[in-house]
């Protein structure tokens, strides 16, 4: 992507509600910013454009010289002459409009391009609680729909309108130099057509930014539905569910109803006044010519060049209200590159250290979810991770541990405290260093749509076939992964639908293990594994966890009593630490899980 997108992100500043909105053409001038890497192909675009605009404008003097030369003289050579240059000259506008048409579609493929790659990359660079606050739906309609109309609008109705814009003004320089008196005629009827293609085109502005986010919200339900079908269909709500879907499309049928009939008005007013006025000229014309006062080559010229305005007339209508509708997904587009993220980088980072002793401390930190402000998630945690240690985190479900975890990749900053790595302040660090020190083996693992290869390497984008498969056997996932059809190489399905829970585990597992990190982060990683598979993961995690820092979220203390440290949670606050022993005796809330949880296994047993 080119760095031109830089020219147009800036931070959002003010109250968005009370900003006046800008006007179609001033919010599509930052798109323009795309378009001045590629000068060259605008430059020979409007070249052709130019050429093929002169050459539409000379064919009127082309019809004159026919009549007038041609039919009237009664010449068959003048005739052949004129129709050689008139053959000529199409010839020359045909190559003209291939090299044009070519030039602007190229151009809006790639700037659309472009400009997809520059939402993207600002997308994944955004803090987690965006996404709680918008849907991914509406998103991916900005990547998709708002950019292939925007593609549109640089490629096919700019263009348009520029040659709309050019015919207008030759066309009626042309008129004037044929008969100023007609000419006065159409000049006086241009304000007429131009007043409601100025009202109505704001009501379809309106309509179409109405539309664009209709369309997101179909899209948004759709995709939430595939993705749980299997959840949908297990409840038997399949017709439920196509009744509600069926409500959201003709929502944005009915949008769309609004929009596309205001267009259509616009576009029948310009056509029935513009041709309405050449009518009116045609009579003026013809009783001039039967007076004698004009010849009927130039009546034809005029006729020519009059039609000529008028389609230009009615183009630049049918395209302002393309521009309108464009100027709402510029905006959407533009509104998604100013977004600033809340985890904020410094210019100059801190070098991350590797020679201390304390890897990880937390220090009074306090923290609050954005979308859950009056709540606090974590309350005063005081916390010291020593080099090399096993730490688990235990406790009832929303005590906070997650949190822990998410904090500590700079998912979200705290609002009191700070957080140091290394003895350094994680807030000080490139996000990139922090990240790359850390392996994460998620509960629910994450799986991408694509191969075997794929995921286990994304651990490590360079590692070879051999440290993938290596990595595999570590985490006891080969054999199963050479049971599949193509082996590494078998598409596992939209998150990885194709495997078993246990299956998709041990890929994450691999992963992890691939990336070799100094910090391992596991959250239950064994949780969805049948017993077997447990002891040989058990056994592959012991050994990946030798002299490096691990975290283990715990939901089952089987897995922790032999942890160095165990930090007990409960309502985002830390309550105890110690191993084991020490917590059967100093932690009641220890001793009460435990009973729980053994004495229920204790009863399964016999």
């Amino acid at each position: 992507m080119n760095d031109n997108s830089q020219a147009i992100i800036q931070p959002i500043s003010g109250d968005s509600s009370t900003k006046k909105k800008p006007k179609a053409f001033t919010s599509l001038l930052p798109i323009f910013a795309f378009i001045k890497p590629y000068k060259l192909m605008l430059f020979l675009a409007l070249f052709a454009l130019l050429v093929t605009a002169a050459v539409n404008l000379s064919l009127g003097q082309g019809v004159k010289f026919v009549i007038d030369s041609g039919f009237i003289a009664g010449s068959v050579e003048q005739l052949q002459s004129a129709i050689l240059v008139l053959i000529a000259l199409i010839s020359l506008l045909a190559i003209g409009t291939f090299s044009r048409f070519y030039l602007m579609s190229w151009l809006g493929e790639r700037v659309s391009a472009d400009i997809r790659k520059a939402v993207f990359n600002r997308i994944v660079t955004l803090h987690p609680s965006y996404f709680e606050e918008n849907r991914s739906g509406e998103l991916m309609s900005r990547l998709t729909t708002d950019t292939a109309l925007l593609q549109s609008i640089i490629g096919s109705s700019f263009s348009m309108a520029l040659r709309s814009i050019l015919m207008l003004i030759g066309g009626l320089i042309m008129l004037m130099v044929t008969n100023f008196k007609l000419t006065l005629f159409v000049i006086f009827s241009v304000p007429v057509i131009l007043v409601p293609m100025m009202i109505y085109g704001r009501k379809v502005r309106k309509l179409a930014a109405s539309s664009q986010d209709a369309i997101a919200d179909v899209g948004t339900y759709a995709g939430e539905i595939i993705q749980n079908i299997k959840v949908v269909q297990s409840y038997t709500h399949e017709v439920k569910e196509q009744h509600a879907f069926a409500d959201e499309v003709e929502k944005a049928f009915t949008v769309a109803k609004r929009r596309v009939k205001q267009r259509s008005f616009l576009i029948a007013i310009v056509i029935f006044l513009t041709f309405g006025a050449i009518s009116g000229m045609l009579w003026v014309g013809g009783m001039d010519v039967l007076q004698g006062e004009m010849s009927g080559g130039e009546l034809g010229a005029f006729v020519f060049y009059a039609i000529m305005v008028a389609m230009s007339v009615a183009t630049v209508a049918e395209v302002y209200g393309e521009l309108q509708r464009a100027a709402g997904s510029a905006t959407r587009l533009l509104e998604l590159l100013e977004i600033e993220s809340d985890i904020k980088e410094l210019v100059s980072p801190q070098v991350l250290k590797s020679d201390t002793q304390s890897v990880i401390t937390f220090k009074d930190v306090d923290f609050y979810y954005p979308s859950r402000p009056e709540s606090a998630a974590l309350k005063d945690i005081n916390l010291t991770i020593p080099a090399g240690k096993i730490v688990a985190l235990v406790g009832p479900s929303g005590a906070g541990k997650t949190t822990l975890f998410e904090l500590l990749q700079r998912f979200y900053d705290p609002q009191k405290g700070n957080i140091s790595f290394n003895n350094s302040d994680i807030t000080q660090l490139k996000l990139t260093d922090l990240r790359q020190t850390m392996g994460m083996v998620p509960q629910h693992p994450i799986l991408f749509s694509s191969d075997v290869w794929h995921n286990i390497r994304y651990g490590k984008p360079d590692a070879t076939d051999e440290e993938v498969i290596s990595a595999a056997k570590r985490a006891h996932a080969h054999e199963f992964i050479e049971q599949l059809p193509e082996g590494y190489g078998s598409f596992l399905g939209e998150q990885g639908v194709r495997l078993s829970g246990g299956q998709k585990q041990r890929i994450a597992i691999a992963r992890a293990i691939l990336k070799d990190p100094n910090v391992l982060l596991l959250d239950e990683a064994t949780s969805a594994l049948d017993a077997q598979s447990e002891y040989h993961v058990q056994a592959a995690l012991d050994e990946l966890m030798t002299n490096r820092t691990t975290l283990i979220i715990a939901h089952r203390l089987a897995t922790v009593i032999h942890a160095d440290v165990i930090v007990v949670m409960d309502q985002g606050k830390i309550i105890d630490t110690g191993d084991h022993k020490s917590l059967l005796q100093s932690s009641k809330l220890y001793q009460r899980l435990c009973e729980l949880q053994f004495d229920k296994a204790n009863e399964e047993t016999h």
